[in-house]
């Protein structure tokens, strides 16, 4: 017998994925296990670095969108379950070359892989795991496909880049923030969501309107991050808490706290964040100024705005459990900051 649940039920325990991961468990499980497969070797360090990171789990966002989408526009193949592989595998090579580069020490509340093993291993397992995921899309076989996710994949390296030159710099604005959180995660949501209408022969409208949920999601997800980088907690993040400050990585609370600020604050950012010289008590200070000027909740706000423009993309679909269960996806997106 169906459980119903109602409005006020949903109010009283908040947003939650678990509607969408017990919709889609069946394919998730599969899902784990292909990617259990599809990171074998004979070259032990391989499976082995790879799982550090892959095995921690993690939200599986990317991976539920594929196969979410896929079941909302009612395919009834198997190729999602690899092409959902395939997408957690571009995530993670990422992540790899991501903490390299930003000599993160934390991921998933782990140490982070290059921590182990080094920063060369973490690279060319990250290249493995690169080289998987378009071995997954050629056995799948839709050009369509490869196209999307291959031009995902550029896209991504482009806001590697980008961030990269921007790096530690105070004044890069929210335009050139967007342009980099819209390239180094959003793509990824937006691509996972869009090969699924591909798969399954649907309109274009609706290959459009997937690709709008998850690419709006991806912004919304990655602005609550920021956001949570000061207000959130070891287990929230899988980081810890404040790496951003430490790390010199200007995000969207940052950018509005100097913009706002007076010059004494302008400074202090100058110092902390481009020139990366901070100080016992630093951090307090930094958050003090962000609660100052409102820069945390203004974030939300931003994150709140993308998340109603990722609801109103699922519009063109018809009501059902999984469109509910996507909806509900967004609100959880935007809600796990409080």
């Amino acid at each position: 017998m169906a459980v119903v649940v109602t409005l006020d039920d949903k109010r009283r325990r908040g947003p939650s994925l678990e509607p969408l991961l017990a919709l889609c468990a069946e394919d998730l499980a599969a899902c784990n296990r292909a990617i259990t497969e599809r990171m074998t070797s004979s070259v032990a360090l391989i499976p082995k670095l790879a799982d550090h990171l892959v095995g921690a789990g993690g939200k599986r966002m990317r991976p539920l969108l594929t196969i979410a989408a896929a079941k909302l526009c009612g395919y009834k193949g198997h190729d999602h379950v690899k092409l959902a592989t395939c997408v957690e595998f571009i995530h993670s090579a990422t992540l790899l070359h991501d903490d390299v580069v930003d000599r993160s020490d934390l991921r998933r509340g782990k140490q982070a892989a290059h921590a182990v093993w080094g920063e060369k291993a973490s690279v060319l397992v990250g290249d493995f795991l690169f080289t998987r995921a378009f071995e997954l899309m050629v056995e799948v076989g839709s050009l369509e496909v490869l196209g999307i996710l291959s031009n995902a994949s550029s896209v991504i390296a482009e806001g590697e880049v980008l961030q990269l030159t921007a790096a530690n710099d105070t004044a890069i604005g929210e335009a050139t923030y967007l342009e980099i959180i819209r390239a180094k995660t959003a793509k990824l949501f937006s691509a996972a969501a869009e090969i699924a209408p591909v798969l399954a022969g649907r309109p274009a409208a609706e290959r459009a309107a997937l690709s709008a949920y998850g690419m709006n999601l991806g912004i919304a997800f990655q602005l609550v991050d920021d956001a949570l980088d000061y207000g959130g907690t070891l287990a929230r993040l899988g980081k810890a808490p404040g790496d951003d400050f430490r790390e010199g990585k200007i995000t969207l609370p940052v950018i509005l706290a100097f913009l706002r600020g007076d010059a004494t604050e302008r400074d202090f950012w100058r110092r902390t964040m481009e020139s990366v010289e901070q100080r016992e008590g630093d951090l307090q200070h930094a958050l003090s100024l962000l609660e100052r000027h409102g820069t945390l909740h203004d974030t939300l706000e931003r994150a709140r705005h993308y998340g109603a423009v990722a609801r109103d993309a699922l519009g063109l679909f018809a009501d059902g459990a999984v469109k509910h269960a996507m909806l509900e996806a967004v609100d959880f997106a935007i809600e796990r900051a409080h």
